[in-house]
């Protein structure tokens, strides 16, 4: 019944363009040709992406509806299904306004069109759903809508005030899910059947719930509930308030800790502004000093203490609803407590009906973090609720729709001109990255990805689904927690991999997993190296196609298995998808107690300067400093005699490990730090904008040598800890030397870039440089490298949708994996990957 048609924007423009006829063919007054109108035709229109469960459909039938367009629309293993009857005209219309009009929580990689003969008579329809291959997608949980939070706000309406109140275009998806076809079924609203007006909405295509599995209201959906965790009831003569949703607000102006049931797991939740509860709440927590998430009821209130540009305010109002990091440069301020040592602050508004109404009345900040102690996983589940935070919270608010899923808040940051993703999570995941060219024939693949920032990566029919945030798998019951979830995806997508990716490093958990499910499957493992790793998830973000030619890839984190066996840290890799050359790096340090290192700063600082200065010339130099002092009392002997014999010190050419020795060396963060890169981020909040734009001079300088036997050549921090430590003896501000450190790194990166680029002497090895790796969450560095390579004349690629740091290595993997395994099949006009890689081979010896 049908034929290939053209595409998309082909067959509009001819329609569109079409000449009427009025002088050829039938004379029949009544026949189209003879009132200058043309013959109805038939299309059928293939629309594939996140197009089933977000309304698609009736939004299809609407708008066939209104311009009078004949046919059906349906769902099917693909996505949906249009077939459509019309005028030429009209349906060009329709066609142009598909695209353009589609529901928010739609994500379409594209229509494909043919034209189609079969009978398309009468008033455009939904019909049932057909059979095949699932390859649709599965929304991630989104923000209420504006209609949804009108409902809930009106008086008279069945849903006022009701806390669950969604629709086809919000409320939950990935966080209640059990199973496979997404329907009430295989949700968590499976135990709620619908009432007779809320079915009525179901059923009907002119209403946004139609086939909207989580619908509901006060009659038939979850409701909330206050409770005690000392186990006494609650008594509401004490509130005179509507209900325990209501009595919320009362309990957080009085200085108490409420647990609150949300979307994908627990929050706990105090009010901002009173330094004693946010006290209280840390010491229970037992978070030292990691910053605290914060909510608020609209974007006024958070314009008292931040001030939000056009494209903050529009991500802070998305159906994503993420946490954003905004600069704490408002009228007003919070207790310090909030954000130790930095100036910035992480709002998000309030994403379901239920913070919505807690937050109605409340017109201050709240803190909104997550519900566990530490680093644990955010409790889901009512009795571990109760069990792990009744001695935190004093009352929690609870709802019977149980979580299917835990689904950490999204983080994200503005920099460079872009929002950039730091935590991909709700909102989010497990929302697909279209795969760049030269990746249609990708085999199904599974990736690991770290132990860190934990995500795994599943690649499916041209589509890389990410999956969301899982934290530290050397947490127990996060390694549980990602076992789980490789299930679930694997169930919800029908996955079957032909190959396994994961990171080189022996002892990681995730590999662990990785080879357990190998030597059940009989699959292959493909192992990465990480900072390559680093490099493709760079790439893909930016669309890259795999015949594209190599790129330099800075690749600044902590610490990575590196192809020589050493750690790798502050790396400039030749690379694409297939291969990667290490072409120089950072000065390998040692790392002074080896995972140590990691926690305790000051270790990083002693490390450096027995290596640059020497303890003696140090101390003959700036013994009145006051670091010279607090090293001193250290047990130095035992520290230089652990260097002298090369045990528990192993060198890594870390750029993290050098932000923590600079941060040792201001006293921003000496002893230890309470959460992962917080000497970085406290390294950064510490610079004075105004010092960024002193001149180049007074950049603090790097050299670039070469390392003795490889030949490589390595960023060289010797001129500045002597340009540092000369500013800290005279009084200089700490403010002005990390600002001019800061400047310095990212000279030299830009510096070796472009010493790199010129190789020998001929054509240039590389045009583009990608940047990634945690050290780029640091906002300042970042802009002052991709500033400065720009200057240089090179195209600068950065992480938009994908985390810079370990969150988004496992889509470097997958992407790495599958390249290689396409290699032998793919026939590309063009020199090999490693011909490319080998043109640079003369940097790598002498000058």
């Amino acid at each position: 019944m049908t034929e290939p048609g053209t595409d998309f924007d082909s067959l509009e423009q001819a329609w569109v363009a079409r000449p009427r006829d009025t002088t050829r063919g039938s004379t029949s007054p009544t026949s189209p040709v003879a009132q200058g109108r043309e013959s109805p035709l038939g299309i059928e229109i293939r629309v594939r992406g996140c197009v089933q469960g977000v309304g698609f459909r009736p939004a299809v039938w609407k708008l066939a509806r209104e311009l009078g367009v004949t046919g059906e629309v349906l769902n099917d293993g693909q996505g949906v299904l249009i077939r459509a009857g019309g005028e030429p005209a009209v349906l060009a219309s329709f066609l142009a306004r598909l695209r353009r009009e589609r529901p928010p929580l739609a994500r379409i990689e594209g229509f494909e069109t043919r034209t189609y003969s079969g009978a398309l008579s009468g008033e455009f329809r939904i019909v049932a759903s057909e059979g095949g291959a699932v390859r649709t997608q599965i929304a991630p949980d989104a923000a209420i809508c504006d209609a949804c939070a009108a409902d809930m706000a009106d008086p008279f309406g069945r849903r006022y005030r009701y806390p669950f109140t969604t629709c086809t275009h919000c409320g939950p998806r990935l966080s209640i899910m059990t199973g496979v076809p997404y329907d009430r079924a295989a949700t968590t609203l499976a135990g709620f059947p619908l009432c007779l007006p809320c079915a009525a909405e179901y059923g009907d295509p002119a209403d946004r719930r139609f086939h909207a599995e989580t619908t509901a209201c006060h009659a038939c959906g979850p409701s909330a509930h206050l409770v005690r965790y000392d186990g006494r009831a609650v008594s509401f003569e004490q509130f005179s308030l509507l209900d325990g949703v209501d009595a919320v607000p009362g309990l957080l102006a009085r200085g108490e800790i409420v647990a609150i049931k949300g979307l994908g797991g627990y929050h706990l939740a105090c009010d901002a502004t009173r330094a004693d509860a946010v006290a209280k709440l840390r010491a229970a927590k037992q978070r030292d000093r990691k910053p605290l998430a914060l909510m608020a009821r609209s974007i006024d209130v958070i314009r008292r203490y931040c001030n939000p540009d056009a494209a903050e305010t529009a991500i802070l109002a998305s159906p994503e609803a993420p946490i954003v990091v905004l600069a704490a440069s408002g009228p007003e301020s919070l207790p310090a407590d909030i954000a130790p040592g930095l100036h910035t602050l992480g709002f998000m508004l309030p994403a379901t009906p239920l913070h919505r109404l807690i937050l109605r009345t409340f017109d201050r900040p709240v803190v909104m973090t997550s519900g566990n102690l530490s680093d644990d996983p955010q409790a889901i589940d009512d009795a571990d609720a109760a069990r792990r935070l009744a001695g935190i919270a004093s009352y929690a608010l609870v709802h019977d729709r149980p979580i299917a899923n835990r689904v950490d808040d999204s983080v994200v940051r503005f920099s460079d001109g872009a929002i950039r993703v730091l935590r991909r999570a709700r909102g989010y995941a497990p929302a697909p990255i279209k795969l760049p060219p030269g990746f249609e024939r990708a085999p199904e693949m599974l990736a690991y990805g770290g132990d860190l920032e934990a995500a795994f990566c599943v690649l499916t029919h041209g589509d890389a689904i990410l999956s969301q945030h899982q934290g530290d798998l050397e947490n127990v019951a996060t390694l549980d927690d990602f076992r789980r979830n490789l299930a679930l995806y694997a169930a919800m997508f029908k996955h079957e991999p032909s190959a396994l990716a994961i990171d080189r490093h022996p002892d990681f958990h995730s590999g662990r997993l990785a080879r357990e499910h190998a030597a059940t499957a009989d699959l292959p493992v493909i192992e990465v190296q990480h900072h390559h790793a680093h490099v493709a998830a760079c790439l893909v973000d930016n669309g890259r196609p795999l015949a594209a030619p190599p790129v330099l890839g800075v690749v600044l984190d902590g610490l990575g298995l590196g192809d020589d066996g050493t750690l790798w840290g502050g790396e400039f890799l030749l690379a694409d998808y297939r291969h990667a050359r290490r072409l120089a790096t950072f000065k390998p340090v040692a790392m002074l107690g080896g995972e140590r290192a990691s926690r305790e700063p000051w270790r990083n600082l002693y490390a450096h300067l027995v290596a640059e200065l020497g303890w003696p010339a140090f101390t003959a130099s700036f013994s009145e400093l006051a670091i010279h002092g607090q090293l001193a009392g250290k047990q130095r002997p035992l520290l230089d005699a652990m260097l002298a014999s090369h045990v528990g010190v192993p060198p890594a050419s870390s750029c993290g490990r050098l932000l923590d020795a600079v941060a040792a060396a201001l006293g921003i963060c000496f002893e230890h730090q309470a959460y992962e890169g917080e000497a970085a981020a406290r390294l950064e909040a510490a610079v004075d904008p105004r010092a960024l734009d002193e001149g180049d001079e007074l950049a603090y300088p790097f050299a670039i040598p070469r390392l003795l036997g490889s030949g490589l050549p390595y960023i060289e921090p010797l001129p500045m800890w002597s340009a540092a430590f000369g500013d800290l003896s005279i009084g200089t501000s700490v403010g002005v030397i990390a600002a001019r450190f800061h400047r310095g790194l990212a000279r030299a990166v830009a510096q070796m870039a472009g010493k790199l680029a010129r190789g020998s002497g001929g054509a240039p090895a590389f045009d583009t440089v990608a940047l990634s790796g945690g050290c780029f969450q640091n906002r300042v560095l970042f802009e002052q490298c991709a500033r400065r390579l720009r200057t240089a004349g090179f195209t600068v690629l950065a992480h938009a949708q994908v985390p810079t740091n370990d969150g988004g290595i496992a889509l470097g993997q997958a992407a790495i994996a599958a390249a290689q395994l396409l290699e032998p099949t793919e026939g590309v006009a063009r020199r090999s990957p490693s011909a490319r890689l080998t043109a640079v081979e003369p940097l790598l010896g002498g000058e």
